[in-house]
């Protein structure tokens, strides 16, 4: 017997002003979006800015801080190495995230990973490669570390409060807000932070470069940093192809990129190119993944074989050739089409006082330099305190030498021990803390040799405390201190360039890329923007097309799959990609929208597209105002494949039709004055300009140009009665239907 169960009741639903109640969900509050993004995104995104992902003026993210840090307490600096999951585990105290993150973070510092040009960590064990995506590192309890010599430059003073020393996440130890870095540490080794909105990428450079730059720029804020800082010293070597402009770009504005070419040998007995530096920002895998897809398109004929021959001497790649290849022609085309030549953009964001600042060379180090004699002036202050402090001590102690024989006698005629130290204040005028030093004196030092010499001490004491006054007094002392740690750094530290510089380099670009010869293909657009790439054999299955709501195709053409193509906006530039950019589709797909694929600007929209193989064209435009530019289509032509090109033709008058002629052809012009004519292009002479004016081809009284088309698809019926044979001319009045424009 069925039981009577009650229907499910719909959820009610009502509504107000502050929210909405669900029965069965409670109240939902209704929020602007405006206001929740400033609520709860905003403080996120300033926590990702200021105190993650970009470093500050030491050199240093706060990962980075917290690990080495955490080292140079556990004793890691002149101690044996321990195991890397020992030192991971310590850093949790200071770092509160996983061992994973923290892990990754030591291999790349360290010096087994080859990131960076100078290590901080001496790493024993797999730490993967920087080179490498697939060489990954060993687990944490497998590897061994310490802190590398070199790190000692950043903790020299840190027990002397040169700076900041901030709680913990849970306040229960300090650690410092800086490094008290005795060098321009945030130069000399790469660094990468990808915040929110924004993004650093630091390049590195040569320490010994970078100390002399920075002594020069102290004695001299003029001088010429491109004198003595020659360009980025990559940790894996490479070449820079020397841009001087783009180099001092770099240096005063923090922004650019540097060009980085790998370096090879060829053996002409094996016939193999040995490719042993790569660029920073690839890695070996990348560029065997492009050299075999090269191949097999047909692009890259040259080459019979690539091996990753990279083992335990260092990074090598070796690229076979086929018999009779020109080993410079080749490498020329592989820098070009692979990330064997590849760009380091330069992004300097920079930290200083938690404000992110883009800046360049100059301001960088004129930065560090404010910082390095903040923390030098407040150590010296430190040592001045602490001697200070001495000096009263042994002053003191100097009284007692008075009557040392009184002294004991007071001490041992005291009754109670708490008034010792008050009974040898009234006997010797001396404050408490240096009679607390006097009563602390062990016995054994109660003689005459002892006090003399301690009491001797005050003259060197106050020679040195007056020394570090007139230090902490005047900035050209301050100065040199630094010039001089700066000098011994990179004396002790420096090593020669590994990444050197090509002067006079052709540019590689302009190498033809041999063309791949492909089957034709139809393709489609439609008004409304959208592009279709068809084979034949699909076409004929299906040419039903799936298009928009009023939309339709008005361009149906086949051309061949090496074509090049040309999109015209109404906003004067051009928009070049090539048939193979597309994938083959269906007639019953809707399509690539061209204005989202090729990232056309907001509100623009196509006005013309051009098809070529070889540029050999004529591209024939007509504007209100009567005139006709003839411009060769190899004025659009680019060695460098540019994406995008302004100033496509003329902005001067409303363009009213656009044409691409071989040779030349006859077209007829109708003007608002019900007047028409027809012209051959030869009347008008090509201009090589893009944006050329052209010349007058219809005289105007009060009228404007109304179409332009090319005579067969006019419908004038009596061409001849309105050809002219000079130009510019007004035309003939007629009362034939003339087709309405069309650009495509």
């Amino acid at each position: 017997m069925k039981k009577n169960t009650p229907k499910k009741q719909p959820k009610r639903f009502s509504s107000s002003m502050s929210g909405a109640y669900i029965e069965g969900s409670g109240i939902v509050e209704q929020k602007d979006i405006v206001s929740t993004l400033e609520e709860n995104y905003m403080p996120y995104a300033m926590s990702v800015i200021v105190s993650r992902a970009l470093p500050e003026i030491d050199g240093f993210k706060p990962s980075h801080r917290k690990l080495l840090y955490t080292m140079y307490k556990m004793g890691l600096l002149t101690g044996s190495r321990t195991k890397s999951a020992n030192i991971v585990g310590q850093t949790m105290r200071l770092n509160p995230h996983g061992d994973a993150a923290i892990y990754e973070t030591m291999v790349r510092l360290a010096r087994g990973n080859e990131a960076l040009l100078h290590p901080y960590v001496d790493s024993k064990g797999n730490f993967g490669k920087a080179y490498s995506r697939d060489m990954a590192y060993a687990a944490s309890r497998y590897t061994e570390a310490k802190l590398e010599p070199i790190s000692g430059e950043l903790f020299a003073e840190i027990d002397k409060d040169a700076v900041d020393m901030v709680p913990n996440y849970d306040n229960t130890m300090l650690e410092p807000s800086l490094f008290p870095v005795r060098y321009p540490a945030v130069l000399v080794n790469n660094n990468f932070g990808l915040a929110v909105s924004m993004a650093s990428n630091i390049c590195s450079f040569n320490l010994s470069e970078i100390c002399e730059t920075t002594i020069a720029l102290m004695k001299d804020p003029e001088h010429d940093a491109l004198s003595t800082l020659k360009g980025p010293d990559f940790p894996g070597g490479g070449y820079i192809v020397y841009d001087e402009a783009e180099m001092n770009k770099i240096y005063r504005t923090g922004m650019g990129a540097v060009k980085v070419r790998a370096v090879y040998n060829y053996d002409p007995d094996s016939r193999c190119i040995e490719v042993t530096q790569i660029p920073p920002t690839t890695t070996i895998e990348a560029i065997i993944d492009k050299v075999v897809e090269l191949v097999k398109d047909g692009k890259l004929k040259e080459i019979s074989d690539v091996r990753d021959e990279t083992d335990l001497s260092g990074l090598r790649l070796a690229f076979d050739l086929k018999k009779g290849q020109d080993p410079d022609a080749v490498m020329n085309k592989l820098f070009r089409l692979t990330p064997l030549q590849d760009n380091f953009n330069c992004n300097f964001n920079v930290l200083i006082n938690g404000s992110p600042r883009v800046m360049g060379v100059y301001e960088i180090l004129n930065e560090w330099t404010i910082f390095r004699r903040g923390c030098v002036k407040r150590r010296v202050a430190f040592d001045l305190k602490k001697k200070k402090e001495k000096l009263h001590l042994l002053n003191g102690l100097k009284k007692i030498l008075l009557d040392i024989d009184y002294a004991i006698k007071l001490i041992r005629e005291t009754d109670e021990e708490a008034e010792v130290v008050p009974n040898l204040m009234i006997g010797f005028g001396i404050d408490e803390v240096q009679a607390e030093y006097v009563a602390e004196i062990k016995l054994r030092h109660i003689n005459r040799e002892y006090i003399l010499k301690r009491t001797q001490e005050t003259a060197d004491l106050e020679k040195e405390i007056a020394d570090m006054e007139d230090i902490l007094g005047n900035e050209k002392r301050v100065n040199k201190l630094i010039i001089d740690e700066l000098r011994d750094i990179s004396k002790k530290y420096g090593q020669p360039r590994r990444t050197m510089f090509l002067y006079d380099v052709e540019e590689s670009a302009d190498i033809a890329e041999e063309p791949v010869k492909l089957g034709p293909v139809n393709i489609f657009l439609t008004r409304e923007g959208y592009f279709k790439k068809i084979t034949p054999q699909s076409l004929r299955m299906s040419n039903q097309h799936k298009l928009k709501e009023n939309d339709e195709v008005i361009l149906a053409r086949e051309v061949s799959g090496n074509a090049e193509l040309l999109f015209f906006t109404d906003k004067h530039q051009v928009y070049k990609t090539r048939c193979t950019d597309f994938d083959e589709t269906k007639a019953s797909a809707m399509g690539d929208y061209i204005p989202a694929k090729l990232g056309f600007d907001d509100g623009e929209s196509i006005r013309f597209l051009a098809v070529t193989e070889d540029y050999s064209e004529t591209l024939v435009m007509f504007f209100r105002n009567g005139k006709c530019a003839k411009v060769p289509l190899s004025s659009y032509e680019t060695k460098t494949r540019r994406k995008k090109l302004s100033g496509a033709y003329s902005d001067l008058s409303e363009l009213v039709g656009m044409f691409l002629i071989k040779g030349e052809a006859d077209f007829v012009l109708s003007s608002t004055a019900g007047k028409a004519l027809v012209f051959n292009t030869a009347l008008v002479l090509p201009k090589a300009a893009r944006d050329t004016q052209g010349v007058q081809v219809m005289r105007l009284t009060k009228a404007e140009l109304s179409g332009a088309y090319p005579v067969e698809n006019s419908g004038v019926k009596d061409i001849e009665a309105l050809r002219i044979k000079t130009i510019p001319s007004a035309g003939t009045a007629t009362d034939e239907d003339i087709d309405q424009l069309t650009l495509m």
